[in-house]
């Protein structure tokens, strides 16, 4: 099996990306299915090559270390005398098998973040975002990465969780939902990007139920949230909870779509911010507004390079990302290269206000909304006009002041 895998992804030619000189951010990903994994193949190996069949992946996929596969680039709306602000980073894929997410796995998957981490550093990013289970895995402790120099991590949490409150704000106003009389239910809410919306949310609705697997966790975060004055209750097993909760997020560690929502209100609005989702296919909601949350879209542009759009953002909208990795390359743009969001339960409004709004100045805002049977809402909105380069994306001269005062006033 060695020697069958060595033949798939060792020549430099099909794996191998040369380094830039500079690289201001990283990426660590993995792919949430084997039709994902098998189209990254597919690129790495080239064209000319007969897609591998599903079993011959299944059986190499394992055997892949964590390594970069593509350059990525990065436009900014902010103008600079010499053209448009760009950053340059990798993608740096861990292989991790989506069959492999259990809790069986874990040491096995820590290790492939590490050696993803290794990559890293080794090429020389500022800034590293832990993207899908690489964040869980190393859960903020970033002890646990190899020594690190002059790179720094985040897991990217602060940035998804602004996505998903835009998301559901958004999704209130097209249903007509007053979200102040609204029951919240956050189902892995003892979780970093769980328990930062609770932190959000909580003050502006009217109730809030909280499920996750740990008792105890649960009662400090509903502690933490009462002393607040919100109204809470907490719970384990989510069939306690009446059919009243009208609006839900869903971001449970989920190895696999494998939640089932039965006891909610018929037309609640449901937040799918899970990776991989949360929902299982199977899942029946009496008219349930879904949709998949913490994304946002770079409208300065983004490459690929080799040409992975659609592949590694599998998005029916151009240059959406998932949040968390979005957010290292809103402070790459930014040159702020710290480790913004650090673990579990320091996620707070004034974060979420924050990089939020460095992610806007440099045009990256809520991705358009979508569910699994389609686009919500039309992709291009007053904010993507303009834009002339697929690219990389042209826009006129951008006044910073002016973007820091329209997003204070936005809010």
């Amino acid at each position: 099996m060695g020697d069958s895998a060595a033949g798939v992804v060792t020549p430099a030619r099909t794996i191998g990306i040369d380094l830039p000189l500079s690289v201001d951010f990283a990426l660590i990903g993995h792919q949430e299915s084997w039709r994902a994994a098998a189209d990254v193949l597919a690129v790495l190996r080239g064209p000319e090559r007969t897609p591998l069949p599903d079993d011959e992946i299944k059986d190499i996929l394992p055997w892949i270390p964590p390594r970069a596969v593509c350059h990525v680039d990065v436009g900014s709306i902010i103008r600079t005398k010499s053209g448009g602000a760009r950053v340059r980073g990798l993608y740096i894929d861990s292989f991790i098998p989506p069959d492999r997410l259990e809790a069986a796995y874990v040491h096995e998957n820590i290790a492939r973040v590490r050696k993803a981490a290794a990559c890293a550093i080794k090429a020389g990013a500022k800034i590293v975002s832990l993207g899908g289970f690489s964040s869980i895995l190393i859960e903020g402790n970033f002890d646990q990465l190899p020594e690190r120099h002059d790179t720094v991590f985040t897991t990217g949490n602060t940035l998804t969780v602004a996505f998903i409150v835009q998301g559901i704000q958004k999704m209130c106003a097209r249903e007509g939902r007053n979200l102040s009389r609204s029951t919240l239910l956050i189902v892995g809410a003892t979780g970093d990007v769980g328990s930062g919306c609770a932190r959000c949310l909580a003050p502006i609705v009217k109730r809030v139920l909280l499920g996750a697997r740990k008792l105890e966790r649960l009662r400090r975060l509903a502690a933490e949230l009462q002393d607040d004055g919100v109204q809470v209750e907490v719970a384990t097993d989510l069939q306690q909870f009446s059919a009243e909760a009208d609006v839900v997020i869903c971001a449970a560690s989920l190895a696999s779509p494998s939640l089932l929502l039965g006891r909610i209100a018929p037309d609640a609005i449901v937040c799918d911010a899970g990776y991989p989702k949360n929902l299982s296919p199977a899942a029946k909601m009496l008219d349930a507004k879904v949709f998949f949350g913490g994304l946002g879209q770079i409208t300065g542009g983004m490459k690929f390079t080799p040409d992975f759009h659609g592949i590694l953002n599998r998005h029916p909208f151009p240059d959406v990302v998932h949040g968390c990795l979005l957010e290292g390359m809103a402070l790459a743009l930014e040159h702020r290269f710290e480790p913004f969001s650090q673990g579990r339960g320091f996620i707070t409004q004034q974060r979420v206000d924050e990089i939020e709004t460095i992610a806007a100045l440099h045009g990256i805002y809520l991705a358009p909304l979508y569910n699994a049977d389609g686009p919500l809402e039309h992709g291009l909105d007053a904010r993507w006009n303009g834009r002339e380069d697929e690219s990389m994306g042209t826009r006129p001269e951008f006044d910073r002041q002016n973007s820091i005062r329209a997003c204070s006033l936005s809010r």
